[in-house]
């Protein structure tokens, strides 16, 4: 089966090589229009750190439509935020983050 497979694959590269030595590749820019969400997380003064820091990168609607989940995976979720993908959101911000979603979108 493998080597059937690498047959094929030589036979395919073969027939495609001398096409694509041929054809020159032209890239253009895309203008691509997003929609603009003006959506913020509700709650007031309680939403502030969450607004302040996560809608930078994640809509409020987005986030709201996750499952509910425990204190612990809302914490690693927000951790993971930090941590892996950098976002700028200091302890305290962090620790008012969590406790915005376990009370927005903790389980019970």
């Amino acid at each position: 089966m493998l080597r059937t497979i690498m047959i094929a694959s030589a036979l395919i590269g073969a027939c495609l090589a001398p096409a694509a030595s041929e054809t020159a590749m032209t890239f253009k820019s895309v203008k691509v229009d997003l929609p603009t969400g003006d959506r913020t997380f509700p709650g007031g003064d309680k939403a502030d750190a969450i607004n302040n820091n996560c809608v930078a990168c994640h809509s409020a609607g987005m986030v709201l439509n996750q499952p509910s989940l425990s204190k612990a995976a809302w914490t690693s979720e927000v951790h993971k935020m930090i941590a892996v993908y950098k976002a700028p959101v200091s302890a305290a911000d962090a620790d008012a983050v969590i406790a915005y979603l376990v009370e927005t979108k903790g389980k019970p």
